[in-house]
């Protein structure tokens, strides 16, 4: 079974939570940032455009290279492990989408 992480995942994470502050535009003001977690390693990284600024949304070209599994021609990241999971950071703690919709409600 496939569970890599990709644009295509993310995507539809995103569709799949709107409405209960699992996303991005919707918790930001409750100070979540847009983070990934690797179960394997037990590393969180912020969401980080290709350069390496911080992103206000996931975006898979700014992960650590030792996550990366596929890049297409032009080197942007199309798929990352399926030990790391799109979640949020608030306060240096590592949230899942449920957990971070969950915290937002309140």
């Amino acid at each position: 079974m496939n569970n890599q992480l990709t644009t295509e995942t993310l995507r539809k994470q995103n569709l799949a939570f709107v409405g209960t502050g699992g996303v991005s535009e919707e918790n930001r003001s409750s100070g979540f940032r847009p983070a990934f977690f690797d179960i394997a390693s037990g590393c969180a990284a912020l969401a980080r455009f290709a350069d390496g600024r911080l992103a206000p949304m996931h975006l898979l070209d700014g992960l650590p290279d030792e996550w990366v599994l596929e890049r297409d021609a032009a080197g942007r990241v199309r798929a990352i492990k399926d030990s790391v999971i799109a979640g949020f950071v608030r306060n240096g703690q590592f949230y899942t989408r449920e957990q971070a919709a969950a915290a937002a409600l309140h």
